[in-house]
C-alpha cells in the first residue's frame, strides 16, 4: 500500500510535468499554412477547417502564410481568404505566391491593398522573421526576387538594430534554381545570421539545403485525397526547430517520426495533448553557423555563350530598377516602356538616353502601342491613358471600373483594348471616346487582340476565345476547348491568323487552328508540347510555335491538317514563359525566361545565335530590323542589341 501511494505521487509529479517537459517551455511556437489555393475546388473548406483548428490549440503565438493565397490571384478569391484568416485568434504575416502574382487581374495590387504589404518583417523573442516572395510579376516564368523587393531586403538587413540576431526567412518558392535570380537573394542572407528558409510551393513537407543555408518546404493545407487538411506546427525551443505535421481531424496515439529525429530529441512515446502535436518530421539546430567562409563552388548562371558570337553586342541598357512584364513599342526614334513603379519612360533609340518619363499612380504591365505620335497603354490604377509621344502630355485618360493590365492594338484611328472589369472597349483615338464596349466576358483580359477580316480576337480568363465584330463590338463567335480549369484559357497567348484561320497555343498544350469566320476548329494537335508561345511569319506561310522543351517548330500555315515543315532543337531548356517568335527581314527573334535571345533563320530553321543579356525572362521582343532589337526584361532594363554580321 505504502508502495502504491509512492508511486501515485511520483505519478501525479509526472503528469504535472508533462506540460514542461513537452511544449509548455516552448520559446516560439507557430502554426505554418501554405499554399491554400482559395476557389479551388475545396480550398476555401480547407482554410476554415484549418483556422477552427488553430484557434483551439494553446500556446500558439502566431500564424504564417507562404503563399499560393488564391488559386488565380483574383480580388474574389483574396477577398474571401481574408475573411477566412481575420477570423484567426492569432496575429498572422502573409505573402503571395506565384497563384497569386502571375494571374492577377488587379495587376498584383489586391494583396498589398488588403494586407496592407506583400512582405513582412517583425521580432518575436529575439528572432526575426522576413517575408518575401518571388513573384513572377503578371507572366509564366520561373520564381523572380524582382529588383524592388531586393532594395526593400536590403534596407531591411541594413537597418537591423542588432547584425547578429537570428534571421528566418520566409519565401513561397525554395531558394534554388526554380527562381532565376536564388543567388543574389542566398548571397545576401550569407552575410546575417541566418537560421532557416521556409519556402511553400511544392505542397509537402520537404527537407532542403540552400548552399548550407538549411531549408524547409511546408505541406498545403489542401486535403488532397484526405478527408480532411492539415498543416505544421513549428516550435523553437533549447536551441533547435522542430516541424510537426498536424493534420485535422486525426487521432494519434504514437506520433510517426523520420530518420532524420535523433530518438533521444523527442520524447515519441508522449504528445502535448495541449497542441496536439503529431508526427514530428523535422528538426534543425539553430546554432550559430558561418556560411561565409564556405569555400564550396556553387552553380550560378553562365555567360559564356556569348564568346560564341561576338558579332552580337549590347549597344545600350538603361535600368528602370522596377519589374517590366511588357513589351516595348518603338516609333522613329522613340522607344516606350511602362514598368511595375507605374512609371511610363520614353528613350531614345539611338542611345537609350531619356526622353521625358509619366508616372500613373500604380503598376503597368500593359504593353503601349503607338500611332500618329499617340502612346496609348492601361494601368492598374484603371485607367487608359494617351499620350503625346514628344513630350509625355496626356491627351485623353479613359476611367474602367477596374485595373487594366491587358494591351492595346491600334488600327485606323481606333484603340481596341480589353480590362479586368470584363469589358472589352474600341475608344477613338483622337478624342478618347468611347466607340463601342463589349460587356460580355467572365474573366479578366491580358493580352492585345489580333485585328484580322473586320474582327477583334482574343483570349480571356474564362476558358474563351472570342471573335468581336470592329465595327460594333457585338459577338461574331466564341471557341472554348471545352476544359473547365481556368487556368488553361487560352488568355496569354496573342493569337495570329492567315488563309482564313486563327492560330492559337493554349496551357492545355495544344496547338489548334481555328476559322476564323465561324469559330468552328479546324484541327487541334497535341503531338508537340507548346503552351503559350505562337508567331507567324512575314509572308504568313507558316506559322511558329516554342515547345516547352529546347524546340522552336514552324508549320504551314496552308494546310487542313497540321504540317512540319521544320523543328530546331535551340537547346534553351524548360521553358514556358509566353515570349513570342516574332520575325522580321527573315530571321526569327525570341526571348527566354532565363535571360537568352535566339535568333533563327526563318527558311531552315538554323540557329543564327543565341546571346545571354540576363538570368530572367526576355519579354516579347521588338526587332527593328535583322540587325537590330529593342528588349527588355523583368529585372527591368531596356536594351537594344545589335548584330553586327
Amino acid at each position: 500500500m505504502k508502495y502504491r501511494n509512492i508511486i501515485k505521487y511520483i505519478s501525479i509529479i509526472f503528469l504535472f510535468a508533462i506540460p514542461k517537459l513537452f511544449g509548455q517551455d516552448s520559446q516560439i511556437r507557430f502554426v505554418w499554412l501554405s499554399d491554400t489555393h482559395i476557389s479551388s475546388p475545396t480550398g476555401a473548406i480547407d482554410l476554415r477547417e484549418t483556422v477552427r483548428d488553430v484557434n483551439s490549440l494553446d500556446r500558439i503565438d502566431f500564424v504564417i502564410l507562404s503563399g499560393d493565397i488564391a488559386e488565380m490571384g483574383s480580388n474574389r478569391g483574396l477577398e474571401l481568404a481574408k475573411t477566412i484568416l481575420d477570423s484567426l485568434t492569432r496575429p498572422y504575416y502573409i505573402i503571395p505566391g506565384n497563384h497569386d502574382t502571375k494571374w492577377s487581374e488587379s495587376g498584383c495590387t489586391k494583396f498589398s491593398e488588403l494586407w496592407g504589404s506583400d512582405k513582412f518583417n517583425f521580432e518575436f523573442e529575439g528572432y526575426r522573421f522576413i517575408g518575401i516572395h518571388q513573384g513572377p510579376l503578371m507572366r509564366m516564368g520561373d520564381g523572380h526576387f524582382s529588383p524592388e523587393d531586393l532594395r526593400w531586403l536590403d534596407s531591411e538587413l541594413k537597418n537591423l538594430p542588432d547584425k547578429n540576431q537570428p534571421l528566418i526567412f520566409i519565401t513561397h518558392y525554395p531558394t534554388d534554381a526554380s527562381v532565376d535570380n536564388w543567388y543574389e537573394f542566398l548571397d545576401r542572407l550569407k552575410k546575417y545570421n541566418t537560421k532557416v528558409i521556409l519556402c511553400g510551393h511544392g505542397h509537402r513537407n520537404k527537407i532542403y539545403n540552400f548552399e548550407g543555408v538549411p531549408g524547409v518546404m511546408g505541406r498545403s493545407t489542401l486535403r488532397r485525397n484526405q478527408p480532411h487538411g492539415g498543416y505544421n506546427i513549428v516550435e523553437i525551443k533549447n536551441d533547435s526547430m522542430f516541424f510537426c505535421d498536424r493534420n485535422i481531424g486525426e487521432i494519434v496515439n504514437q506520433p510517426d517520426h523520420t530518420d532524420s529525429i535523433n530518438k533521444n530529441d523527442i520524447n515519441h512515446d508522449k504528445y502535448d495533448a495541449a497542441c496536439a502535436l503529431r508526427h514530428v518530421w523535422h528538426k534543425i539546430s539553430l546554432e550559430q553557423r558561418n556560411v561565409t567562409t564556405d569555400s564550396t563552388t556553387y552553380d550560378r548562371p553562365d555567360f559564356s555563350i556569348n564568346q560564341q558570337y561576338p558579332e552580337v553586342k549590347i549597344k545600350w541598357i538603361c535600368n528602370t530598377d522596377f519589374t517590366i512584364a511588357s513589351t516595348p513599342a518603338v516609333w522613329k526614334d522613340f522607344v516606350v516602356v511602362g514598368n511595375s513603379a507605374g512609371n511610363v519612360l520614353c528613350l531614345s533609340l539611338k542611345n537609350g538616353k531619356k526622353r521625358w518619363s509619366f508616372r500613373t499612380e500604380k503598376s503597368i504591365f500593359s504593353s503601349p502601342d503607338i500611332a500618329e505620335g499617340n502612346i496609348v497603354f492601361g494601368s492598374s490604377d484603371k485607367n487608359i491613358y494617351c499620350l503625346d509621344i514628344q513630350d509625355g502630355n496626356v491627351i485623353w485618360q479613359f476611367p474602367t471600373q477596374a485595373p487594366v493590365v491587358a494591351s492595346p492594338r491600334i488600327e485606323n484611328g481606333i484603340v481596341y483594348i480589353g480590362g479586368s472589369d470584363r469589358k472589352f472597349r474600341a475608344i477613338e483615338l483622337n478624342s478618347g471616346k468611347l466607340f463601342w464596349e463589349y460587356d460580355g466576358l467572365a474573366g479578366f483580359v491580358e493580352t492585345k487582340p489580333l485585328l484580322y477580316q473586320n474582327k477583334v480576337i482574343f483570349g480571356a480568363w474564362d476558358t474563351y476565345l472570342y471573335a468581336l465584330n470592329k465595327n460594333d463590338g457585338m459577338l461574331a463567335w466564341k471557341w472554348t476547348n471545352e476544359n473547365p480549369g481556368l487556368l488553361y484559357s487560352p488568355a496569354a497567348c496573342l493569337p495570329v491568323a492567315v488563309k482564313n484561320k486563327v492560330f492559337i497555343v493554349a496551357p492545355d498544350r495544344f496547338m489548334t487552328a481555328i476559322d476564323s469566320k465561324t469559330g468552328e476548329t479546324v484541327w487541334r494537335s497535341n503531338a508537340h508540347k507548346v503552351r503559350e508561345s505562337i508567331g507567324i511569319s512575314e509572308d504568313g506561310n507558316k506559322i511558329y510555335a516554342r515547345c516547352m522543351e529546347d524546340t522552336l517548330f514552324a508549320f504551314s500555315s496552308q494546310t487542313a491538317s497540321p504540317e512540319l515543315i521544320w523543328a530546331t532543337s535551340c537547346g534553351y531548356g524548360y521553358d514556358i514563359d509566353p515570349s513570342m517568335p516574332i520575325e522580321k527581314d527573315g530571321i526569327i527573334f525570341f526571348g527566354t525566361k532565363n535571360g537568352f535571345l535566339f535568333a533563327v533563320y526563318s527558311e531552315t530553321g538554323e540557329v543564327k545565335f543565341q546571346y545571354r543579356v540576363g538570368v530572367t525572362v526576355v519579354n516579347t521582343v521588338t526587332p527593328i530590323d535583322a540587325h537590330r532589337v529593342v528588349l527588355t526584361d523583368m529585372d527591368g532594363r531596356v536594351m537594344l542589341v545589335e548584330i553586327f554580321k
